[in-house]
């Protein structure tokens, strides 16, 4: 069965694997620059259109994976070198352009963009069109098209744009909310996002060298509909044979959240989620006069990894799932202190077969630390589900729940418009950057509608049915 969605994720993967499997035997930095030789051996190229090129990008592969650029704060990248093969974006005329006398093109046109030759075929002046798409709506052949590069028809938030020297995507620091679209679409993997696996690795090692530490991996819910291919509690056991100590479920964070969320709500009568960051930081970024309205809770993630290091102290904490948006909030004031490294599903992959390790050989462990409610958390509308329960359990009679919940950031950037202006009929909006949620995020093996019908399965299996249940052991 297929490990990964794509050739250019599975590509990644390799890079990964093979700067860890260096990590693991200390001979990384002898052996650093091998490792486009290893990946694409001999002369003959496999991806490019020399294998010198190719080469040369996979280097900047290695690097990313190695931690990449530290002076850049982004933990989204782009790789130069591998963005040339998209067309400029803009507004063409293609060969379906008949010479008509028309020119309705030319007359809604208010740059003066359009010039026809002696057949009457439109050209356009991309130096004059400011891309509004008139010319396309009024052409009878449908004749002109808006050619848009993937990396920013991906991008919701309108943070990538071309370098006018380079031609290469560029990131706009201020707009960009880290999801992880772009990574996930881009089709040369140009745009890849930063690994710390690296910083995992030597936790772990130091783990083993008898540091006075243990080291706990918290997993995210979205974790039951990846890896198809071994069931659940051999990635489980897997975990431990890597090193960790413990697997805990951020799900059971969750259900903390779920609880003081529901809580809030009623105190403060609208409240917007606090789960996904790149969400947070779209209301920082886009939406500050929102801010007030953001719960003061810590994501779920960041609730259970500060649990972890208040109660299991010496401990490191690393956080396993399906967002590079996760990255950027560990790098945040209020969650650095409690989460060591985030890595992705793709890049727990890498790790297993690092270390040439087959969890479908292992025998199965068990996680079973959280509720139905905090393990639904992983898709879209999991979070407003819970937080009714929370009402219903802390006997709340006289508070409504209205709950708009936001599949995507286009659907949140429309009830963040409308609670600007006073037309939203909610009183909590649940803000999922990725379409699905969490199950949808740039860091999967596998997207797909079936994720969801699989994270459903997984609450229903959850031994603790409430939400106070499942957070009474921590009591």
């Amino acid at each position: 069965m297929r490990k990964f969605d794509t050739k250019v994720q599975h590509l990644k993967y390799k890079v990964l694997r093979e700067v860890a499997r260096l990590a693991w035997n200390d001979t990384l930095l002898e052996n650093v620059l091998n490792i486009p030789k290893t990946i694409v051996p001999g002369n003959v190229p496999t991806m490019r259109c020399c294998v010198y090129k190719e080469r040369a990008i996979l280097g900047e592969r290695v690097k990313i994976a190695m931690g990449g650029d530290r002076d850049n704060p982004n933990v989204i990248e782009v790789i130069d070198i591998a963005c040339d093969e998209c067309p400029l974006s803009g507004y063409e005329v293609t060969n379906t352009c008949r010479g008509c006398l028309a020119h309705r093109c030319e007359d809604v046109c208010r740059f003066g963009a359009i010039t026809f030759d002696q057949q009457h075929v439109a050209h356009i002046d991309k130096s004059k069109c400011a891309n509004c798409g008139a010319c396309s709506k009024v052409c009878p052949y449908t004749a002109i098209v808006n050619r848009t590069r993937p990396c920013e028809n991906a991008c919701k938030v309108k943070a990538i744009h071309m370098d006018e020297k380079t031609k290469a995507a560029a990131i706009d620091d201020s707009k960009c909310i880290s999801c992880g679209a772009c990574v996930y679409q881009c089709p040369f993997g140009a745009i890849t996002d930063k690994s710390f696996i690296l910083d995992v690795i030597d936790i772990i090692k130091k783990s083993n060298n008898n540091q006075n530490y243990k080291v706990f991996a918290v997993v995210a819910p979205s974790i039951s509909s990846q890896f198809t291919y071994a069931k659940l509690g051999q990635v489980i056991t897997g975990l431990k044979e890597l090193g960790f100590h413990t697997v805990v479920e951020a799900a059971l964070g969750a259900d903390m959240v779920a609880d003081a969320e529901s809580r809030e709500l009623v105190e403060k009568g609208f409240l917007t989620s606090s789960c996904c960051p790149a969400f947070v930081s779209y209301i920082e970024k886009s939406f500050p006069d929102l801010l007030p309205y953001v719960s003061h809770n810590l994501s779920p993630m960041g609730a259970i990894a500060k649990y972890l290091k208040e109660h299991e102290d010496p401990c490191k904490v690393i956080f396993i799932g399906p967002c590079t948006a996760k990255k950027a909030e560990v790098k945040k004031d209020s969650i650095k202190p409690y989460v060591d490294a985030a890595m992705t599903f793709e890049e727990l992959q890498a790790l297993f077969d690092s270390k040439d390790l087959d969890i479908t050989t292992l025998p199965e462990d068990v996680l079973d630390n959280a509720s139905y409610y905090g393990r639904i958390f992983a898709r879209s509308g999991g979070l407003s589900d819970a937080v009714a329960e929370g009402l219903k359990e802390h006997n709340v009679t006289d508070f409504q729940l209205k709950a708009c919940s936001c599949d995507g950031i286009e659907a949140c950037r429309v009830a963040l418009l409308k609670k600007s202006k006073g037309l939203l009929d909610a009183n909590f909006i649940e803000g999922m950057a990725c379409i699905g949620g969490c199950i949808g995020g740039a860091g999967c093996l596998t997207h797909g509608a079936k994720n969801k019908a699989e994270v459903d399965k997984y609450g229903m299996e959850a031994y603790e049915k409430k939400i106070s249940d499942a957070i009474s052991v921590l009591k």
